[in-house]
This record gives structure tokens, C-alpha cells and sequence, in this order.
């Protein structure tokens, strides 16, 4: 299932189609969607029909997407990376090249990964309120097609001119972290994978199996700070401007309902419960993806 009107759908449709069947992949039936928005329902009607194996071809909005229908559900999910981040594809170690993501649906093994519940919505990577959601906001598709890649830095940008700082605080229903409240922020995260953002990292040791979120709380501050935490953000260690947590299960109560962004899309507001679903959801991986491994 490919969105073929996406920037490279077309193309990347016909050429997986052709080469899957050159790899003996035996394909039940194909989708070239016009239409993105029948994806869900396309995949939950797949899964519905006994097919054992649904390959959608997409980035981190469209697997989010599809989580919802396959979570708990015994039919695993083979990706082709067409997006601008794949950063899902990135935790799970399948290439980013069509033939290597092809090859993978062929000769890898089938693992069980956690998924992140923010409310009753299944996501994959993280979910965030402030600038992350501020940047999804910017994030239009007409400036994918444009700038691609650079799509990312374009749109956290345009939301940096216009964010206002927020207070929030945290509540811990399990009773592992004393809950607080922090004034003035840019965001917090709630990671469930490894990657968000093109690239950059929930916590060091952050993993999509470990039955736990990561919570990245980011104050506000002056743009050398802010500097220096976004390199930060790129290998997970520590920073003044930073405080994390790690959890099952969280509440976010802001002082002004606050956009909630899922892998991409906003899609609820604050107050807000975040929670883990352990094993939700199985992936064809490479098999140099093992349980409990995280990424190089």
C-alpha cells in the first residue's frame, strides 16, 4: 500500500511492485492509493481479510497511522521507507533504500515492539507538546515536495518565531517519579522509539522494546542554550536546559490546552495521560535487529 501521489510514491510503487515479485515475494493483492486518507482503512480491511502480511510504503505519519488497526493484532508490518524522517525505519534497522527495504520484507524475522498511547491514539516514535507540535503545524505537505529533507529545519524555524513559552506539570500515576511542575518551557516529549525529528534521540539508552517511555522536558532559553541542546538531542546526553524520565505511564496537565503532536500529525490536546503498550505491534525487521538492542 503506497500513497502514489506523495512526492516519490509513484515511482517507488511500480518499483517495489516489481521488485518484490522478482524476489518471489507472493503479494495477495496491491493498493496504489490516490487518496491518503484511505490508508487506515486499506490496511484495517487487509487485516481484516486474512492476509498474513501488510507492507505499507511511507514515512513515520503514515506507520503511526496504521499502528491503530494492527496494534494487538497478529498480522506484522513490512515497511518501505518513503518519508521525509523514517525515523521508525531508522530504530528498526530496515535501510532506506528501496531494494534493501524490499530485501528485508524477503529474508528478515518478524519481532514484537512496544507502541506509546497518548489517550486512546497508538503511536510508534514520540509524542510532544510545544515546539514539536508548533513544527508539525508548520510541517505542510506542499513544503515536503519542496525542500524534502530540509523540510525538517524549515518548519522548526518558522514555529521558534512564534512559540510561547508554557507551564506545565507532571503527574506519575505509578508513583516512580514525585510529580512536578516546571514554568516556562519549549516542549516535552514522550518517546516511545528510539528516534524522533530526523534522527535525534529520546535518552542514550532509550529503546522501543524496553517497556518504558522517555520524557525529554526542555526549558526555555537563550539561543546559545538552545543551541547546545539541540546537539544534545542528537546523542542523547545530558544538558543543563534538559531534565528526563523514564516511565510507563504519565499525565501532562499544561496551564493552557496545548497542541499534542503524534509522529507528525497533532492530534489531541493537553491534560493528557501517556502510556506504554507493551508488544503491540509486530515488524519484519533485518535480522540484525535483536529484542533489546539498540540501534548503532
Amino acid at each position: 500500500m503506497v500513497n502514489v501521489h506523495s512526492r516519490s510514491g509513484g515511482k517507488a510503487y511500480a518499483y517495489a511492485l516489481e521488485r518484490l515479485r522478482e524476489l518471489g515475494v507472493p503479494l495477495g493483492a496491491t493498493y496504489p492509493l490516490n487518496d491518503p486518507s484511505r490508508l487506515v482503512e486499506t490496511v484495517d480491511s487487509a487485516a481484516a481479510g486474512g492476509h498474513d502480511l501488510i507492507i505499507v510504503g511511507g514515512g513515520d505519519g503514515s506507520v503511526s497511522s496504521v499502528v491503530d488497526c494492527l496494534a494487538h493484532r497478529d498480522v506484522p508490518l513490512g515497511l518501505l521507507p518513503l518519508g521525509t524522517a523514517n525515523d521508525f525505519a531508522r530504530t528498526m534497522h530496515i535501510p532506506d533504500d528501496l531494494d534493501g527495504a524490499c530485501r528485508t520484507i524477503l529474508g528478515g524475522h518478524i519481532v514484537d515492539v512496544d507502541l506509546g498511547l497518548c489517550g486512546d491514539n497508538y503511536y510508534v516514535n514520540r509524542a510532544s507538546v510545544g515546539i514539536g507540535a508548533e513544527v508539525a503545524q508548520a510541517m505542510s505537505p506542499r513544503l515536503k515536495r519542496l525542500v524534502g529533507p530540509l523540510a525538517y529545519p524549515v518548519a522548526t524555524a518558522k514555529a521558534f518565531l512564534k512559540h510561547r513559552p508554557f507551564s506545565a506539570t507532571l503527574r506519575f500515576p505509578d508513583g516512580d517519579h514525585e510529580d512536578v511542575t516546571y514554568d516556562s518551557l519549549l516542549q516535552i516529549s514522550v518517546a516511545n522509539g528510539r528516534y524522533f525529528g530526523g534522527g535525534q534521540v529520546a535518552a542514550s539508552d532509550s529503546g522501543i522494546d524496553d517497556d518504558a517511555l522517555d520524557i525529554t522536558v526542555l526549558r526555555q532559553g537563550s539561543v546559545r542554550q538552545l543551541a547546545g541542546v539541540v546537539r544534545g538531542l542528537k546523542t542523547g546526553e545530558p544538558n543543563d536546559q534538559i531534565e528526563q524520565f523514564r516511565t510507563r505511564r504519565v499525565e501532562v496537565v499544561t496551564d493552557e490546552p496545548q497542541p499534542i503532536n503524534i509522529d507528525g500529525e497533532v492530534v489531541s490536546s493537553t491534560p493528557q495521560t501517556f502510556s506504554v503498550a507493551r508488544n503491540a505491534l509486530h515488524v519484519v525487521t533485518p535480522k540484525t535487529w535483536t529484542d533489546g538492542e539498540a540501534p548503532e
